[in-house]
């Protein structure tokens, strides 16, 4: 079955053009009223295609395989049928799983328990537990023991960890398994983890997979136990901006239809000035910035701030490496800010329901390029308008027509001629800044082995990198001494170091960090003198090494002249039993006359 949203006539009782007329209410098998007034009072009425197509199935007990664009509401399209599915079971045990499902990451698996509360909670006798890295797994394992479970939403890593530590949980009754994000929970090696999970789980129950990139996630999550499946494909529409005709084109797409894509080609050096200045133009919306690595975030985080041109400007840092607390503040400020910039890497790529996102600035694509799609989703959900750019480099321009391949297409945006130079004002703060000089290095560093492992090597060749280019936009004072650089001979063409500096020199602002650099400094110096002094002090144990090695080589000689003896005594042998010397002869070329 494939629902495909292209009813020319659906949006003539509904203005928003990513619904259908299709209400909530009208849904067959009917809806249960305390879930209809929870629609309502959350804002719902009519569904998105995908809703519409899923939620009767999954509520009919039949499996289902859903292929939709990011942003067509996929999670409301088994959280209801989910609460529907349990409304109508026999009430369970405290210690009975009726439902688990799993989402590849922390943030998306929060997103989806903050979703399903306020139609979990029309089941008096359900209880919901969220199961997610970050916090102490024995705490989880004594609340479940204390209150129960009957819903575990989690990642792949938590949910199993939990099941193999807790006998008390009963999955016998379970009726349905939800994977969100099939194909990207396959992408971060969660397979082993989902088998553990599924070898828990009866056979006989309903399973969901839901995906913007669906094909391959159906093939390999064969096991996930799907009896026939319904296939649900819902698609986007969007102009053909390049080949439009008086006839208008139409092009199916996985992007959401009210998203404009572009490109902006530039070299390495100039990448940092195109970027401040789109974020000056746009200092009214709301921003989400994609870099390569967690080491980038840190660096432009720290950086930007220090621009005089961005001053006033709400800059969010978040990636995987940080806390798990401190993730969960900078995901909800950023959430809450009616304009503002988040600088982030993929792990808020999928999933992640941020409201009024106005823009998606790619400034390193992704490496996987199945993560594009998802990056760019962020913004244009549910039939609102939004914008994204991705940074090109001249010698990466192959992946226009990659995308266009795709069904992804994009239109050129020029480069701004008036942005002005603001590589002195980074390396001014990497001078003041021994924190800002060092993020700088690790983000470069990182991003050129990030670039080495790009799954589009064909179009990203790492040994064309210009690093002499990317070094200046990185605003770096010299370039790092690396093997990459050294063995490869990347062009460091258009790199100009700062002279006169010593990077050993430069010091942190942060004065607590600074005398501790200087303690660390003093006991490596004070380490260095005593080993320089240790070979006079220590003659004797010098002397020591001397005889052990002496007496490895006297009995290696040993070793050599007992063979070389019995290797005589041999062809001493050899020669009597031939009759060519006698016994008494033999005995006393041996030595042994006196046992004879």
């Amino acid at each position: 079955m494939a629902a495909e949203d292209n009813n020319p006539n659906k949006t003539l009782n509904n203005p928003n053009k990513a619904l259908t007329n299709t209400r909530f209410s009208d849904l067959n098998p009917p809806i249960s009223e305390p879930v209809l007034d929870a629609l309502t009072r959350s804002g719902f009425e009519f569904c998105t295609p995908v809703q519409a197509a899923t939620i009767p199935l999954l509520c009919s007990y039949k499996d289902v395989a859903v292929d939709a664009a990011t942003g067509s509401g996929k999670t409301l399209a088994f959280v209801i049928p989910i609460v529907e599915i349990l409304r109508r079971a026999v009430p369970p045990q405290p210690h009975q799983v009726m439902g688990v499902i799993i989402s590849p990451t922390r943030e998306l698996s929060s997103q989806i328990f903050k979703v399903a509360e306020p139609f979990i909670s029309t089941l008096s006798n359900v209880r919901s537990m969220l199961l997610v890295g970050g916090a102490e797994v024995k705490a989880d394992v004594r609340k479940i023991e204390e209150e129960g479970a009957n819903l575990l939403i989690g990642t792949p890593g938590r949910l199993s960890d939990i099941m193999e530590r807790m006998d008390a949980l009963d999955f016998r009754n379970l009726e349905i398994l939800i994977l969100d994000e099939a194909d990207r929970l396959l992408d971060m090696g969660f397979q082993k983890q989902i088998s553990a999970i599924i070898s828990h789980l009866p056979k006989l129950r309903r399973t969901g997979l839901f995906s913007a990139t669906q094909t391959e996630a159906v093939e390999e999550l064969s096991k996930a136990g799907l009896r026939n499946p319904v296939r649900v494909e819902v698609r986007a529409e969007v102009k053909r901006q390049k080949d439009l005709t008086s006839s208008q084109q139409v092009a199916s797409s996985k992007t959401p239809s009210g998203l404009h894509l572009e490109y902006l080609q530039c070299e390495a050096d100039k990448k940092p000035l195109q970027l401040i200045d789109l974020l000056i133009k746009s200092k009214t919306q709301k921003t989400i910035i994609y870099f390569m690595t967690c080491a980038c975030v840190d660096y432009w985080g720290a950086v930007l701030p220090r621009l005089s041109a961005l001053k006033g400007f709400s800059l969010i840092s978040l990636h995987g490496k940080m806390k798990q607390a401190a993730r969960e503040k900078a995901l909800a400020s950023f959430t809450n800010l009616s304009s503002g910039v988040l600088l982030c890497t993929d792990v808020a790529a999928r999933g992640l329901d941020i409201p009024g996102v106005d823009c998606i600035i790619q400034y390193d694509p992704p490496q996987d390029p199945n993560v594009f799609i998802h990056r760019v989703g962020r913004t244009a959900r549910m039939g609102r308008q939004g914008s994204a750019i991705v940074f090109l480099l001249p010698k990466e321009e192959a992946y226009i027509e990659f995308l266009r391949i795709r069904r992804v297409p994009l239109e050129e945006r020029k480069c701004s001629d008036d942005a002005p130079d603001f590589i002195p004002q980074i390396r001014s703060a990497a001078k003041k800044d021994r924190d800002i000089m060092e993020k700088g290095l690790k983000a470069f560093v990182s991003f050129v082995r990030a670039y080495k492992e790009h799954h589009c090597s064909f179009i990203f060749r790492w040994k064309e990198l210009e690093i002499g280019k990317l070094g200046m936009g990185y605003g770096l004072l010299q370039l790092p001494s690396m093997p990459e650089v050294k063995n490869h001979s990347l062009s460091t063409e258009g790199f100009v170091p700062v002279e006169d500096i010593n990077l050993e020199d430069i010091k942190y602002k942060d004065k607590s960090r600074e005398k501790q650099r200087k303690k660390n400094l003093e006991a490596k110096q004070a380490e260095k003198e005593q080993k320089q002094q240790k070979p006079k002090a220590g003659s004797n144990a010098s002397n020591t090494v001397m005889r052990k090695k002496t007496a490895r080589q006297r009995r290696a000689a040993q070793s050599t002249e007992d063979a070389d003896e019995l290797d005589r005594e041999y062809r001493l042998l050899k020669k009597l039993k031939k009759g060519r010397i006698d016994e008494s002869e033999f005995a006393k070329l041996t030595g042994t006359e006196d046992l004879l």
